[in-house]
């Protein structure tokens, strides 16, 4: 008999820990409260209770893909290791002094955010390189010694290196590793010019002074994870789900733990790409929301867009620059506190508001029973019928509605004037509201439009809402995928492994250099490929080749695909023909009689992707079998409707649920709204399409 091979996807979100084994290519699932003081903990839970599903025991798990929120949330919470900057003099004050961009123009009142560090732990020393690369004044070994005393004697744990025009030339940054490294050996190091080798110094400053920040936090993490698992018999390899959507290794993760920031929503986004492909679609909306945030990513082609610069912990949601930038590669998408825990309140003008904060796990929404008072999403879902208080967790957690309705009416209700009810239904309207809005921004901001999008819904609060999200935004098509409440595990166990490196190198297409350019593009792909090769050591490495061009003058810059013929024999024609055709594309027209730059090379070096096989799609003509009825709140109609009850795991291929109908399972609830029907898919996929119309 074959021995299984059994993979294990976890992925700790802020209120629920997913844990997804894979034996033999068969899914098992659980979700599991997250456990704050120890994440580990319910890992270990969660781990036990999925073995136990599919059978095995934890001492069988051949691998591991793990992804996490801790990075994130030390960042928002300013909970990382005491760290120092070293920088070049004069640029002291320059992850405070940001950049000129006012994110709220008129706001006469407006507050920056705080920078990670303030001005007291930050320290200059002499040298200079130019924006060639070339050194201007030598850097002083004696100087960099007495500022790393004055370190050691601060008491910090964790040192971040940034000096000026360091991504071309690093001698500088390297000198002053060395010297950390003996005169302080237990103390993180991180240097800009390995974690970020990008232009533009507040960027990356603030990079790889959050990757010194969190990098004890992530490595006594990880090392107690290691050390449970092993007390569990679990020998396996450990990896990491990184923000650009492949998976690194977990020494790679603690040397650049900053690379994690994104992983969690990156592994769903990963997964959307690949109910994608099962479904031919070159244009999908991925939609995912879980009990703290709602994460939108836009999907072409099967692939996800990308980006190298994004923003945590913004102080004004939707405002662009009010948050904390990383330049690092990263799946392109908007996320907005819009949880299933997320908090509603009355504000000062007598209107509804939801989040940004998070009840999470502990206590969690009013409803849970375990002290929480205010009122969240999931509550206002109880109340509108959309939740079972019997089954919720697959009947884990008993929810209990008075609570909900209690808290609505303390919080919301009666400083309005409304029932339970209607105080709900403003709750949910508003959420959807905020996700949509997030939705139209982010598809304007990418010049498209979504009323040509299917979205897909994965997460454990997604397919309660995903269906009237559709109604507003215009979106006719809706896919719920088979174990869409535990998603973005489910996408880490189908990533490839990846790496990807950049170097900003600037130069105008005048002065084209194919030489050059083909020396450093090899360089990037020695690089990555080496990253790749410390997890992967047999498969073949694929290398995706892009470049980031603007007309001269521009402050910023857009992505250029080039092939690896194009990158390997590279011709200026061929470079601004790319760039001027999706210049067009993006913004309408070229513009004439401009010199064009490239400011930054990467190449990504990955693993080839999954190979998957298309779906062959049913109409859907049998009715699915009725297990109950409910009464349901229908936002469009804005009253209650008397709705089916389906179990999902009872619906067979082919089979038709006519909406309005709640489509139950363990993990989630798939909501569809009166004016939609539910087809089950030959993969399982609960496929919502607008009444009457057949795919």
């Amino acid at each position: 008999m074959a021995v299984p091979y059994v993979r294990l996807g976890v992925d700790i979100g802020g209120t629920f820990t997913d844990v997804v084994l894979e034996k033999d290519g068969v899914p098992f699932s659980i979700k599991v409260l997250t456990t704050y003081s120890a994440p580990e903990n319910a890992i270990i839970d969660g781990m036990h209770q999925v073995c136990a599903k599919a059978g095995v025991t934890p001492a069988q798990i051949d691998q591991i893909i793990h992804g996490t929120t801790l990075a994130t949330n030390a960042l928002i919470e300013r909970r990382g290791a005491k760290t120092a900057l070293i920088t070049t003099e004069g640029f002291r004050d320059v992850i405070e002094m940001r950049t000129e961009s006012r994110f709220e123009q008129y706001d006469l009142n407006l507050n920056l955010p705080d920078p990670l560090l303030p001005r007291q732990m930050r320290f200059t020393v002499a040298g200079r390189v130019d924006a060639n690369g070339k050194i201007l004044v030598d850097m002083d070994r004696a100087e960099v010694e007495a500022i790393v005393d004055q370190i050691a004697e601060g008491g910090f744990e964790s040192v971040a290196v940034g000096l000026i025009h360091s991504y071309l030339n690093p001698t500088h940054e390297q000198l002053v590793r060395d010297v950390l490294a003996e005169k302080l050996p237990n103390v993180a190091v991180s240097i800009s010019s390995e974690v970020s080798p990008q232009m533009r110094e507040y960027e990356r400053f603030n990079t790889v002074v959050a990757n010194a920040y969190i990098k004890p936090l992530m490595a006594s993490y990880l090392g107690r994870l290691g050390d449970r698992l092993n007390d569990e018999g679990v020998s396996c390899r450990i990896f990491l789900m990184h923000s650009g959507g492949g998976v690194i290794s977990i020494q790679n993760a603690a040397d650049f733990p900053v690379r994690l920031v994104e992983s969690g929503p990156a592994g769903g986004a990963v997964f959307a790409a690949h109910i994608a492909a099962r479904y031919g679609l070159d244009k999908v909306l991925s939609f995912d929301m879980g009990g703290t945030t709602a994460k939108i990513c836009l999907i072409k082609n099967q692939t996800p867009k990308t980006s190298r610069v994004f923003e945590v912990a913004r102080t004004y949601r939707f405002k662009k620059g009010s948050g904390m930038p990383i330049s690092i590669p990263v799946i392109d998408m908007v996320e907005i506190g819009a949880g299933g825990g997320s908090l509603a309140h009355v504000d000062a003008l007598q209107q509804i508001r939801v989040g940004p904060k998070s009840a999470g796990s502990e206590p969690g929404p009013a409803c849970y029973g375990r002290h929480g008072t205010r009122p969240a999403v999931t509550d206002a879902d109880l109340v509108l019928g959309k939740l079972d208080p019997e089954n919720f967790a697959g009947g884990s957690i008993k929810l209990l509605p008075d609570a909900s309705c209690t808290a609505i009416a303390e919080y919301v209700g009666t400083k309005l004037d409304m029932d339970a009810v209607e105080a709900a239904f403003g709750i949910a309207e508003v959420v959807d509201e905020n996700m949509a809005n997030a939705a139209r921004v982010h598809a304007v901001e990418n010049g498209e439009d979504l009323s040509e999008y299917t979205m897909i819904a994965f997460g454990g609060a997604a397919p309660l809402h995903a269906g009237r999200l559709c109604e507003e935004l215009g979106v006719e098509r809706l896919l719920v995928p088979l174990g869409a409440g535990v998603g973005s595990a489910i996408g880490f166990l189908c990533a490839p492994f990846s790496f990807e490196a950049n170097r900003s190198v600037y130069m105008k297409l005048s002065d084209f250099d194919g030489p050059r350019i083909k020396s450093l593009l090899s360089d990037l792909k020695a690089e990555a490929t080496g990253f790749v090769r410390t997890c992967d050591a047999v498969s073949p490495i694929l290398s995706e080749f892009k470049v980031y061009m603007r007309y001269t003058g521009q402050g910023w810059e857009i992505p250029i695909a080039l092939t690896e013929d194009q990158a390997m024999n590279p011709d200026a024609a061929t470079f601004e023909a790319r760039f001027i055709a999706d210049y067009t594309k993006l913004f309408g027209r070229p513009v004439a009689g401009m010199d064009i730059e490239i400011t930054v090379w990467s190449v990504n070096a990955t693993t080839p992707p999954q190979k998957v096989a298309r779906v062959a799609e049913t109409s859907g003509k049998a009715q699915a079998t009725i297990v109950g009825g409910r009464d349901l709140f229908d936002g469009a109609a804005g009253k209650f409707l008397s709705a089916d009850v389906v179990n999902r795991s009872d619906m067979s291929t082919g089979e038709r649920a006519v909406g309005p109908v709640a489509v139950v399972e363990n993990e989630t609830t798939i909501i569809v709204p009166a004016s939609r029907d539910a087809i089950r898919q030959p993969d399982g996929c609960i496929d919502i399409i607008i009444k009457g119309v057949d795919q």
